[in-house]
C-alpha cells in the first residue's frame, strides 16, 4: 500500500511515507510549536521524492493521542484537510501503541507499559500485549502522577518520562526510551486496515484523556512547592 504517516504530539515531528513494497521514507525532526509550520512542507517534500500524490495514497495515518493540546489538533487538521482534498480514508493510531511498536522493533518488548510526559506533574500510559503478530491493549488508557503507573512482573516500561521524571516511575524493570513515530505507525497500518479501523476525513479526531491542558499560575506554585524537600 501507498501510505504517508505522521505524529506530532510530542517534542518530535515525525514523518513517513511508504510506497508499496518498498522502503519507506522518514523524516524526523525538532517539533513542539514548530510543527504547525513545518508539517505540510515536509509533506509535500516527502510525497514528491516518493513519486507521489495525495490522490495516490491509500490512507493517512496520524497519532491521534493522548500528547500535547497543540500537537494533537495540528496532527488532525492537517490529516483531516488532506484527506478531504484527495478523496482518501484516515487511519487514527493511538500514540500510545506507536510507543509499544517502537519498544518492540528496537528491543524486542512484547509486553510494554507505555508512559508518555502529560505535563502538569503527571503521565499518560498503557498496557499492551502482543500476541500472535497483534498488539491488544490490556485495560484502558490512564493519566494521573509517575507515582500511579503500576508495571507488572515480566513486563518493559517505555516512553519519554523517564527524563522528566527519573525516580518517580517504576524501577528494576527493562526500558526503552521511545517515542511515537511515523515509522512505528506505518508497521502498525496494515493489520490497523485489514481489521477495518479507518476512518473518512472527517473521523480525524484528536483523542483527549483530560480535558484541562494548563495549570493556572497557584496551580503551578503549589506543585512546585509539593516537589520542592
Amino acid at each position: 500500500m501507498n501510505l504517508l504517516a505522521f505524529d506530532t504530539s510530542t517534542e518530535l515531528l515525525s514523518v513517513a511515507v511508504s510506497r508499496g513494497s518498498g522502503q519507506a521514507l522518514v523524516h524526523e525532526a525538532a517539533g513542539g510549536a514548530q510543527a504547525s509550520i513545518t508539517l505540510i512542507p515536509v509533506i509535500q517534500d516527502m510525497l514528491t521524492r516518493a513519486g507521489l500524490q495525495l490522490r495516490d495514497l491509500d490512507a493517512i495515518v496520524f497519532g491521534r493521542g493522548p500528547g500535547s493540546f497543540t500537537g494533537l489538533r495540528t496532527a488532525c487538521s492537517v490529516a483531516q484537510a488532506l484527506a478531504f482534498g484527495a478523496g482518501i480514508p484516515v487511519l487514527p493510531v493511538d500514540t500510545l501503541l506507536a510507543v509499544a511498536e517502537e519498544a518492540r522493533c528496537a528491543e524486542g518488548f512484547e509486553r510494554v507499559v507505555a508512559v508518555l510526559d502529560a505535563r502538569m506533574d503527571e503521565v499518560y500510559w498503557a498496557a499492551y500485549v502482543y500476541e500472535q503478530g497483534h498488539w491488544r491493549r490490556d485495560g484502558a488508557i490512564g493519566v494521573g502522577r509517575p507515582e500511579s503507573v503500576r508495571v507488572p512482573g515480566g513486563w518493559a516500561i517505555a516512553g519519554n518520562a523517564f527524563a522528566v521524571y527519573p525516580a518517580r516511575l517504576p524501577a528494576g524493570m527493562p526500558r526503552a526510551a521511545a517515542l511515537p513515530t511515523a515509522a512505528a505507525l506505518l508497521r502498525l497500518a496494515p493489520a490497523l486496515l485489514a481489521a477495518g479501523c479507518s476512518v473518512p476525513a472527517a473521523g480525524a479526531l484528536p483523542l483527549y484523556i483530560r480535558d484541562k491542558v494548563a495549570q493556572t499560575t497557584a496551580e503551578r506554585a503549589a506543585a512546585n512547592a509539593a516537589r520542592s524537600p
